[in-house]
């Protein structure tokens, strides 16, 4: 077993939990509707993928090291080639791996969703470019444009 590989395993694991708890955090700011969280979150999400991807590359000069190609297919080779416990933290790392590409997927359609959201109440507002509401405060007749559905 290579310890230098199993280290590089492991900060990569670390770096993509703590990726996992960024997007936990966003998820529960769109949630709540605190926006005013989100842009610091994304900076730190920047971080954090460029940290992980220079982990990555770590990881992967290991591979070169111990005579194993770049990759997926290389990892796999020399986890299965270094016993359980290389084993183990390769399983662990794809299967939180897979895990934050889930939660930032979720992360997105939330997004697309608040966005499309206000994207039709502002168009609603807009409604064929009349204003909703008179100089007087009062809601004028039509411009929602659609059917009365009661009198009075």
């Amino acid at each position: 077993m290579s310890s230098q590989l199993l280290d590089a395993l492991l900060r990569e694991q670390t770096a993509i939990e703590a990726f996992i708890a960024l997007l936990e955090q966003e998820a529960a700011a769109m949630t709540d509707g605190d926006f005013k969280q989100l842009p610091a979150l994304a900076e730190r999400k920047s971080e954090l993928a460029e940290q992980i991807k220079a982990l990555s590359q770590q990881r992967e000069q290991q591979q070169l090291a111990l005579g194993y190609a770049q990759g997926r297919g290389g990892a796999d080779a020399a986890c299965a080639a270094g016993g359980k416990t290389l084993q183990q933290a390769w399983h662990d790392l794809l299967a939180s791996a897979a895990q934050a590409h889930h939660f930032n997927h979720r992360n997105g359609v939330m997004v697309h969703t608040h966005l499309e959201f206000t994207r039709q109440t502002i168009s609603f507002l807009q409604a064929g470019g009349e204003p909703l509401y008179g100089p007087d405060g009062t809601h004028k007749a039509g411009s929602a444009g659609g059917n009365r559905l009661a009198l009075g």
